[in-house]
């Protein structure tokens, strides 16, 4: 596998990492408007009290509860900056029968005026193309945006109805080997290990042990993606962790709605440097009672135990060892804000 880190890229290879990096800052402000954002809309709608996550549940290896809420928006999207070889259809199944062409299309009820589709919709330079996005959401399983294979430089989302069908038992052998906790098998040191390893699997991308469908597919399809030679960047939005999961190649973040009690955003807009209204205006995405909603990422850094071992030796593997640690908060700008940045804030262990 070629480096991917920026500096091993050919001149015309990083001009194309920076545009697919500029596609992707846009891309995350829309599914944290629809995740986040769009959910709190819904329960509103519903006069139904939102679900917030629990500080906890942010937690390396927390526990979340199994509930699963309808209004909250789900979906999952792989956003990769090469175009996917045909030999890779075994396990990531993307064929003629889920292209984003109008007959296929016809034949699901989610997308609206489909008389009216026109094919360049579904290219991420176009105008219209996040309402095509957006209509196509509510499908089960994966959308994938990838590089157009007649364009070096132009993206599409081509596939929707995509199945990530990769086992987790060999997605885990594939990281078991990439930290060089195994040589060969995952299976070479006994079944205890191997199930062990497989709960390592799911810590390393900080999601539990019995997710659900759409987060267990994510991480799979994260670990399947490093064959690639470019990088990619997965979002996950669930019903039951009422998270934004983004897996790239810096590793994983979570964001969440928090409540701020209204005495501590005087603190905060003082820390930014600006008004107080200012700071409501940009960062606040709805107000309740004497608390306001804002939007937390949480990123997390890789211990010692989940990077690869010095001098590439096989090591020992042990499960009560911590893979995870939370390395940076930050609350975030509403999405669309153009002139403020991230502001940190520390809440998980507050």
């Amino acid at each position: 596998m070629f480096c991917k880190h920026r500096e091993c890229l050919s001149r015309e290879e990083r001009l194309r990492r920076s545009y697919y990096e500029v596609l992707r800052d846009e891309l995350d402000q829309f599914v944290l408007g629809y995740s986040l954002v769009g959910s709190y809309d819904n329960f509103f709608r519903l006069k139904t009290p939102y679900p917030f996550v629990e500080l906890r549940e942010l937690k390396p290896r927390a526990r979340i509860p199994s509930i699963e809420f309808d209004a909250q928006n789900s979906f999952l999207i792989i956003f990769s900056e090469d175009f996917i070889d045909k030999k890779h259809k075994k396990y990531i199944r993307y064929f003629d029968a889920n292209k984003t062409t109008k007959h296929n299309l016809l034949k699901h009820k989610y997308f609206p005026d489909v008389e009216n589709f026109d094919r360049n919709l579904k290219f991420f330079d176009t105008k219209d193309f996040f309402s095509f996005l957006r209509s196509l959401l509510p499908i089960d399983y994966a959308l994938l945006i990838q590089r157009n294979q007649q364009s070096k430089v132009k993206y599409a989302l081509t596939h929707f109805h995509v199945r990530v069908d990769w086992p987790i038992a060999d997605a885990s052998e594939d990281l078991a080997k990439e930290l060089r906790y195994i040589s060969k098998d995952l299976y070479e040191k006994g079944e205890k290990y191997a199930e062990d390893f497989q709960k390592k699997f799911f810590e390393y991308y900080s999601v539990p042990v019995m997710s659900g469908g759409r987060r267990t597919a994510a991480i799979v399809a994260a670990q399947y993606f490093k064959q690639l030679p470019g990088i990619t960047t997965v979002y996950v939005s669930s019903s039951e962790s009422r998270s934004l999961l983004k897996i790239d190649e810096n590793g994983v973040s979570k964001s969440v709605l928090v409540k701020i009690p209204v005495d501590e955003i005087k603190n905060l807009a003082e820390k930014v440097g600006i008004s107080q209204n200012s700071f409501t205006k940009n960062y606040v995405i709805a107000r309740q009672r004497k608390n306001f909603i804002c939007i937390l990422n949480v990123k997390y850094g890789y211990t010692s135990h989940a990077l690869p071992s010095e001098g590439g030796r096989l090591r020992d593997f042990k499960l009560e060892t911590n893979w995870l640690t939370v390395s940076e908060e930050y609350l975030l700008p509403k999405p669309g804000v153009l002139m403020y940045p991230p502001v940190p804030h520390k809440m998980v262990y507050s």
